[in-house]
């Protein structure tokens, strides 16, 4: 049975226990993770199902997924909704309750509706963390991945200002190989110009299948 085929197949299948066992096998024996034997079945099917379940593949994912929750504490630490609730009231963000229609889910961000002013750049990208938190839960998420839509209109200097090197490089290593989703797409609407800068920065940071599926949207787009 392959990737693809194993992927189709509910939490309890007797078919999926054997590739569970062996990524915790491999996890203890890396070393480095606490807590590794008292992983659920459903947290380690996440990494599996993310990899199409190609174990060693899975575990590489883990051991970044955990090294960067223990390496980016300003972040990672607070990651609950009462400490970005009046961003999450704003509407700046959203879950669709439509799937597409290749089962993805579909995540749209409207910059417009974020005030620098207000909230720092960190907190808008702990509301993205907490929201695919949730998500990477979704079995049929785990299956079919996520699109992710920016709205651009209301992009300002303003923005650009709160984007540096730095968070870049901590936005870039989730979207490539430190998270339990497959990103099947980022939409771009409304892109001004000075905007550019800023994906330039991020841009250098992606696997090169994400910018390649960035590339076809804006071509199409």
């Amino acid at each position: 049975m392959n990737g693809p085929q194993l992927n189709e197949l509910p939490d309890d299948s007797e078919h999926l226990a054997p590739f569970v066992s062996c990524l915790r096998g491999r996890a203890v024996l890396a070393g480095g993770l606490s807590g590794v034997r008292t992983f659920s079945n459903g947290f380690l099917l996440k990494f599996l199902r993310a990899r199409d379940f190609d174990v060693e593949l899975a575990l590489k994912l883990l051991l970044n997924y955990q090294t960067w929750r223990k390496e980016s504490p300003e972040i990672s630490k607070c990651l609950s909704p009462s400490s970005v609730l009046g961003l999450l009231y704003t509407s700046y963000h959203a879950v669709l309750q439509q799937r597409d229609h290749t089962g993805s889910r579909v995540l749209i961000y409207r910059i417009g509706q974020w005030s620098p002013k207000d909230w720092s750049a960190f907190q808008v990208f702990q509301v993205s963390l907490m929201t695919s938190e949730i998500i990477s839960t979704e079995t049929e998420t785990q299956r079919h991945g996520l699109k992710v839509i920016f709205d651009l209109k209301g992009w300002s200097l303003s923005h650009a200002l709160q984007f540096s090197p730095f968070l870049a490089r901590k936005i870039s290593s989730v979207l490539s190989d430190s998270f339990p989703l497959k990103v099947r797409g980022i939409h771009l609407l409304n892109e001004p110009m000075f905007f550019h800068p800023v994906f330039t920065m991020i841009r250098p940071f992606l696997s090169e299948k994400i910018r390649q599926r960035n590339m076809e949207e804006r071509v199409l787009a």
